[in-house]
């Protein structure tokens, strides 16, 4: 038997489980797929502007990021671990853009100095530590992780702007911003990254 279509909304769609929509979309069902990219679209391009990219290689990344999910639609293990997925995906799309791009750009010409400001193994460290950070808001409610996103990604001027962006009673945001950013420090804790966990 199929499951059952979930509601059309985006904001009903997080009540639907990722099974359910993953299974649709590889029965062709266009709305699921409109509901994990309203879910999820976000997510994959917070990764992908992480890394410091330009605003067109954030969106082919993005674009990349869903025609890998569309390509293995049928083997994702653990649908639940979704967010997960596409973060991982995100960031090696995003590294394998910036890879391609630093072969093409032009060698530097004998008499140029280097820059004593740039620091690669510094440039490399951060962007680890971007995926791990990514990796674990994946890890967060989509609830949790839209309200993050927009706090510090997107330039929101007021809570009544993220209240709406997130769906959310202004009175929610300091109590699931406090529950997200603890669940947060506790994820990257065990990874390694941050203080430890109080």
């Amino acid at each position: 038997m199929a499951p059952q279509l979930c509601p059309t909304t985006a904001h009903a769609a997080r009540g639907c489980d990722n099974a359910t929509l993953l299974a649709r979309v590889a029965e062709g069902d266009q709305s699921a797929w409109r509901r994990l990219i309203d879910e999820y679209d976000g997510l994959v391009r917070s990764v992908a502007a992480s890394f410091r990219l330009q605003t067109a290689d954030v969106h082919d990344v993005a674009q990349t990021t869903w025609m890998r999910l569309l390509q293995n639609v049928r083997t994702i293990r653990d649908p639940e671990r979704l967010p997960g997925w596409l973060s991982v995906t995100a960031s090696r799309e995003a590294l394998t853009l910036l890879r391609r791009s630093s072969r093409q750009r032009p060698l530097p010409m004998a008499d140029e100095t280097p820059d004593a400001t740039a620091d690669p193994e510094r440039d490399v460290v951060d962007r680890d530590q971007a995926r791990v950070l990514w990796a674990a808001v994946a890890e967060l409610s989509p609830r949790q992780q839209r309200l993050l996103i927009a706090l510090f990604r997107e330039e929101l001027d007021s809570y009544n702007d993220v209240a709406a962006t997130c769906a959310m009673p202004i009175g929610s945001i300091g109590p699931t911003r406090a529950r997200a950013l603890s669940r947060l420090r506790s994820k990257l804790a065990d990874r390694g990254l941050g203080p430890t966990a109080s």
